[in-house]
């Protein structure tokens, strides 16, 4: 969807099309097949302590990111083929909107943004839900099944007082619809991904640069993530990760307040986002530029492990597959109690992103990532690339930045060169 002027809250994906948009809400209308389908972009804190973002599955039908409390309706059946796809939006509150930014009314212009003919507020969803449900007499859930511990899917409340007011109206499941669309990126999902994975370079680009021993963990990061900033990124795929010595054998360490010494290695686990879509890429650099023996061995291992993984990557091969063809390499030296989490997960509009249970397809774009963790040894290697899949085999959309010892090494000692200052 294209940009938009700046007192509108439609922010969107630029560089995705409306007519993608449109054809994925079309795709999606087909696979209901005529039953109603309700898709939420989810609540913002009403305290604004952190920004909101819409649900991936709004805003991969929509491109929208910043419409707190809409809904998008799917009615297959109706007769006007304008009604087929209805966008609710909040009612306008010029109060609120003092404080919170001004939105615009509903009109040609709006319509036109949105690329969405039929568009209403959120008052009248339940009438037009209620419309829709009797002529089709079956609805059906696209939002994520929540756990019994967690209250349930936002759509799954509507349509169970939806049904309790119309005879013979069913429930099915559809939830690994969106699921599937969304594992299967397009050309133009891809290029943002492609993109977010160079500004990632960019950022590993000054970890290699600056690191130093006797740097902060954090100092560290506030490099890497001043990178993507200089490369038109404004926002994180996920919070850094930079633990030194015994903190790279901590998988998800986040505190990054640690010294980095002299002789150890750090575990750089951090990604740009680009219109929404993540990079997710992991180096392990050895803190003085120099890699030790065991450090050399542990981190060749774990870079063989990748790429056998990497070569198990294609058109029907299941996660399991790929994570055993990395697992059997580290199995082999030893240490297969080392390798503790398993070998990636699907990239896209979430880091972690819609996972379909399925063989994977070509269009997939997924994260290769296996790691070695020796505590006692304060040593943990973790080597993480994004990949595509394709029927030609696998690509690897973040080749460009360094990986094996000798070529980290080469390029720190590159980047010290540049920027060390000169003499006068």
């Amino acid at each position: 969807m294209a940009a938009t002027k700046n007192r509108s809250s439609f922010k969107a994906a630029i560089q995705i099309e409306q007519e993608e948009f449109a054809r994925r809400r079309g795709a999606l209308l087909d696979a209901l097949r005529g039953s109603i389908g309700l898709v939420l972009a989810g609540e913002a804190d009403a305290n604004l302590h952190h920004p909101f973002a819409a649900h991936a599955h709004f805003t991969y039908l929509t491109g929208l990111v910043d419409e707190p409390g809409a809904a998008l309706l799917f009615d297959g059946k109706n007769a006007n083929p304008a009604r087929r796809v209805q966008l609710f939006l909040r009612p306008l509150n010029p109060e609120r909107e003092k404080w919170d930014g001004f939105r615009p009314e509903i009109g040609g212009e709006l319509r036109a943004r949105a690329g969405i003919e039929t568009i209403f507020r959120t008052n009248m969803l339940p009438t037009q839900l209620l419309d829709a449900a009797k002529r089709a007499k079956s609805l059906t859930l696209l939002m994520p099944l929540a756990a019994h511990n967690s209250p349930v899917s936002g759509d799954l409340e509507i349509f169970r007082r939806t049904a309790e007011r119309i005879p013979n109206c069913s429930i099915n499941d559809g939830t690994t619809i969106l699921n599937a669309m969304r594992a299967c990126k397009s050309k133009a999902e891809v290029a943002c991904i492609q993109e977010a994975g160079r500004i990632t370079g960019l950022g590993f680009a000054a970890a290699f640069a600056n690191l130093r021993p006797n740097m902060n963990e954090f100092e560290l990061q506030r490099h890497v993530e001043t990178g993507y900033h200089q490369g038109g990124s404004r926002e994180l795929a996920f919070r850094t990760i930079a633990g030194g010595g015994f903190n790279s054998t901590v998988l998800h360490y986040h505190a990054n307040d640690q010294v980095l010494r002299d002789g150890d290695l750090v575990c750089l686990d951090s990604g740009a986002k680009w219109c929404g879509y993540s990079a997710d890429v992991t180096r392990t650099l050895p803190v003085n530029g120099k890699f030790t023996g065991r450090q050399r061995e542990i981190h060749d291992l774990v870079l063989a492990a990748q790429t056998a993984a990497i070569r198990a990557c294609k058109p029907g091969a299941r996660f399991h597959h790929i994570d055993e063809a990395a697992r059997a390499v580290i199995r082999r030296a030893g240490l297969a109690d080392a390798f503790i989490h398993s070998i990636g997960h699907h990239l896209g509009l979430e880091t972690h992103d819609a996972n379909p249970d399925a063989p994977l397809q070509a269009g997939a774009v997924i994260t290769i990532e296996p790691g070695v963790y020796l505590p006692d040894e304060k040593i943990g290697v973790r080597i993480e690339d994004d990949i595509l899949i394709t029927a030609r085999g696998p690509v690897t959309l973040t080749s460009d930045i360094p990986r094996s010892s000798k070529e980290i090494e080469t390029a720190m000692a590159r980047a010290r060169s540049i920027s060390k200052p000169k003499r006068g």
